[in-house]
């Protein structure tokens, strides 16, 4: 059946440049080192930032600063947090944090961050004339989505994954298959 190897939390972030954040992943099961990934929206590509191995040794990705990126663990390994100090909006993004389990990958269900210059106060509401316009439609969800696409990363990375598994198991078949019809129509044609 189904079960979450790993929770990640808080779902959403809203920061300030030059502030810090902290993004948690708790474990379920005993692993071999968490991952931390970012999905850029502008670069629309997912960038590696560290692995954190369960000795506390960790590796970092091309240009991610170590000043600026570390990862704690605490509780005997079943809990991570990625640390990030400085922020700056370039740093917005979801991230992910990873565990590889038994040749799988299985991702956090993510943490979007917004790096945003100043905070903007709520606007004060104020009562509107009732006008004779027409009413403006309003765009739901699904429109919205659809427009960029219809599948997220999430989604798309491990069906797209499934299906090249999926494939490359079926090239031994194909040619022992391959191979089969070529002796029986050897045999058929020799008699």
């Amino acid at each position: 059946g189904f079960y979450t190897i790993l929770t990640q939390t808080p779902e959403h972030i809203l920061t300030q440049t030059n502030n810090k954040t902290e993004i948690l992943c708790e474990l379920k099961k005993e692993n071999n080192g968490v991952y931390w990934y970012r999905w850029s929206e502008e670069k629309q590509h997912f960038e590696f930032l560290v692995f954190s191995n369960t000795l506390g040794k960790a590796t970092y990705g091309t240009n991610v600063s170590q000043d600026r990126f570390s990862v704690h663990e605490a509780r005997s390994q079943s809990s991570h947090s990625l640390h990030i100090s400085h922020l700056h909006p370039s740093d917005s993004g979801t991230y992910y944090c990873s565990v590889s389990r038994s040749s799988q990958l299985f991702l956090g269900s993510g943490t979007q961050l917004r790096v945003v210059d100043a905070l903007s106060l709520p606007a004060k509401t104020t009562q509107t004339p009732v006008s004779k316009k027409k009413p403006v439609p309003w765009v739901t969800k699904s429109k919205a989505a659809s427009k960029r696409g219809p599948c997220s990363p999430l989604i798309w990375i491990p069906l797209a994954s499934g299906v090249l598994l999926l494939l490359l198991g079926l090239v031994p078949t194909a040619h022992r298959f391959y191979r089969l019809r070529r002796r029986l129509w050897l045999r058929i044609h020799r008699q």
